[in-house]
């Protein structure tokens, strides 16, 4: 068979070669040709397999009347539908009641190799929440007929597959997906300030979107609310003017103290669900926030018996005393620090272990309408115990070396500043003593030992931790299992910082620095959706490595060239691998139909626009390059 050009070097590997295949078939005295574009791979074992990429389905081959298979085509120009026959070029076309044509499938051609199977997916994901039903009548089009609800389908689908700036999206990312064709948009959808435009419209409504998901979750998933977790994040910005609005200077979780940064504060289910969000200053304090939170999810979602299960470090002691005392039970189980666990100790010694779990043992002290509970876990001790020998262990040796260096006493006290922060708490288990000013450094002026009592101390609370709670009739295996959920608003953390790229963040002004975060919770809520669907029928698999998996599902345009001047376009998506079938039958998911093919006249295929590289559009020198903070 002979070879044919087909556009597809910057799609697909230049050692696979890709050909066009017709497999007969003779049925009922009637032969039939159905056609695929199909791709050689070499295995290991130097042998070629064969896969099949698109299926182009049948192409006329009789010349009988009654013979022939039409089809429905679209004419670009018009958008009118009509019939049409399909003939090879050399077959002669018959009288028909359609119009008839022959296709030179030796000039076939492949254009726009774009990404379609994880676009798709998450359309899916938008369906199963049918979250249409609630946008359409909150973000109707405008007098241009922009459709709202399509940018901010492409905003969360762009940020669940691969985040980035609006500039990229904009840019870059959008020709290169099938959001266009899932959504039946072109370019001018995702203009920039469109992009910019649909944020602006969506804050008002975020409270009815948290309310609205709860009832979806619970009907598709019998999901329950009655065990919140709650934490705090903060994540910071790279853009100038600084310290304006809630960008604060403040307590860096991501080790960036030089930028201005924002709070985050989550409530999720211990299935990951969230419940409710909110963004504060950036200098915000821990302490001060579960209040307000209190108050906003009792106005919310109504009274209700909760248990808040929170870290150490957030709730106050007048927080805590007004949950007891409230007038409808507010539970909660907290963490304490371990100096609490100091004062209390003596109360815990005549107080009997109990096994809760394999590795796990309490010991239980009512006290004040309260239940401590001190837990010991003996993976957990294993785990602080190789952390504290092994940073100990780079400590003495460090303080071995600068023993043995002659250096002065200014920078010996610089270089000890360094040991103690990557130390950590570990430093305070050597007794460290310094030399007099003037002195040499050596080993006689500078010394230092092991402090055995201060080390002994520490084994002994290697471990273990301290919990608060009001819940006093609970029985104490239950309590300590949530508080191991608290890990789960972790990684909602984890997975807004690293699978959806919330930060940096590059926005100036504060209702599009909170619709940049609202977007990628949207998006969060669709990742746990599938994660939760995954748990029940593909196990083993996260959200992100589904996703993965689909992303390699493309979508072409098959330019088939018309003996007559004209060009038939079929756009087709490729047929999905041995995975990707296998994750459609447990996922109950079915791919949809093949798009109608278009009938153009004379089309001229564009050239790609020019798009400055990433790295270069950082680089100074052409600053004038780069989007505008928004």
């Amino acid at each position: 068979m002979p070879t044919y050009p087909l556009d597809l070097a910057i799609f697909y590997d230049t050692l696979r070669a890709m050909f066009l295949r017709a497999k007969p078939r003779f049925k009922d005295g009637k032969e039939h040709r159905y056609w695929s574009i199909v791709e050689n791979h070499r295995t290991v074992n130097n042998k070629v397999v064969q896969r099949q990429v698109l299926y182009l389905g049948e192409i006329n081959d009789s010349q009988k009347a009654s013979w022939v298979k039409t089809i429905d085509v679209v004419e670009n120009h018009s958008g009118r539908v009509r019939q049409m026959a399909l003939f090879p070029s050399d077959r002669s076309l018959p009288e028909l009641n359609c119009e008839a044509v022959n296709v030179q499938l030796n000039a076939l051609e492949l254009h726009r190799p774009r990404q379609w199977g994880a676009c798709w997916l998450v359309c899916q994901l938008w369906s199963t929440l049918d979250l249409d039903r609630f946008w359409i009548p909150r973000l109707p089009p405008n007098r241009k007929d922009t459709s709202w609800l399509n940018i901010l389908k492409t905003l969360v689908c762009y940020r669940l597959i691969s985040p980035g700036s609006e500039w990229r999206l904009h840019r870059q990312w959008y020709r290169q997906s099938a959001m266009g064709d899932l959504l039946g948009e072109d370019m001018e959808v995702i203009g920039k300030d469109k992009l910019y435009r649909c944020l602006d419209q969506l804050l008002p409504h975020k409270k009815d979107l948290f309310s609205y998901l709860t009832q979806r979750w619970r009907s598709l998933f019998h999901a329950h609310f009655d065990i919140l977790l709650y934490d705090l994040t903060s994540t910071y910005f790279e853009s100038d003017p600084t310290g304006i609005g809630k960008r604060r200077f403040g307590y860096s979780r991501d080790k960036r103290s030089d930028c201005v940064q924002i709070v985050l504060a989550l409530i999720v289910t211990p299935e990951g669900f969230p419940l409710a969000y909110e963004v504060l200053a950036g200098n915000t304090s821990d302490k001060t926030t579960l209040g307000d939170f209190l108050q906003s999810i009792e106005a919310q979602y109504g009274q209700a018996q909760r248990t808040w299960v929170m870290d150490r470090g957030i709730p106050t002691e007048e927080i805590l005393q007004t949950m007891r005392d409230s007038s409808w039970p507010i539970f909660y189980l907290v963490g304490t620090p371990k100096g609490k666990l100091s004062k209390l100790e003596q109360a815990f010694l005549d107080k009997p272990w109990k096994q809760v779990r394999d590795e796990v043992q309490v010991r239980l002290l009512p006290q004040d309408r309260e239940l401590y509970i001190l837990a010991r876990s003996s993976r957990r001790m294993h785990k602080e115990r190789a952390m504290r020998r092994r940073r100990l262990k780079t400590l003495w040796s460090r303080l071995k070396e600068l023993q043995t260096q002659k250096i002065t006493r200014d920078t010996l006290l610089l270089k000890l500043g360094a040991a103690k922060k990557e130390a950590g708490r570990v430093y305070a288990l050597v007794d460290i003593c310094l030399p007099k000013p003037g002195q040499m450094i050596n080993s006689e002026t500078f010394t230092f030992r092991l402090r055995k009592e201060k080390l002994r101390e520490v084994r002994k609370r290697e471990g273990c931790y301290l919990l608060r709670s009001n819940l006093v009739d609970q029985d104490p295996a239950q309590l300590w299992q949530y508080y191991m959920q608290l890990s789960e608003v972790e990684q909602a953390f984890k997975e807004l910082k690293g699978d959806l790229a919330i930060r940096p963040i590059h926005h100036q002004l504060d209702t599009r620095i909170e619709a940049h975060i609202f977007v990628a919770f949207l998006a969060y809520c669709l990742q746990v959706t599938l994660k939760f669907q995954a748990q029940q029928k593909a196990s083993g698999l996260t959200p992100r490595a589904i996703l993965e998996k689909f992303a390699a599902q493309q979508m072409l345009d098959v330019h088939l060239p018309t003996t007559d001047g004209r060009r038939l376009i079929l756009s087709r998506h490729t047929q999905p691998d041995q995975d990707q079938r296998l994750l459609l039958h447990q996922l109950n998911l079915t791919l949809p139909k093949q798009p109608p093919p278009r009938l153009a006249v004379n089309t001229v295929i564009p050239e790609e626009p020019f798009v400055v590289p990433t790295f270069l559009s950082r680089h100074r020198k052409i600053s004038h390059l780069r989007p505008q903070n928004r």
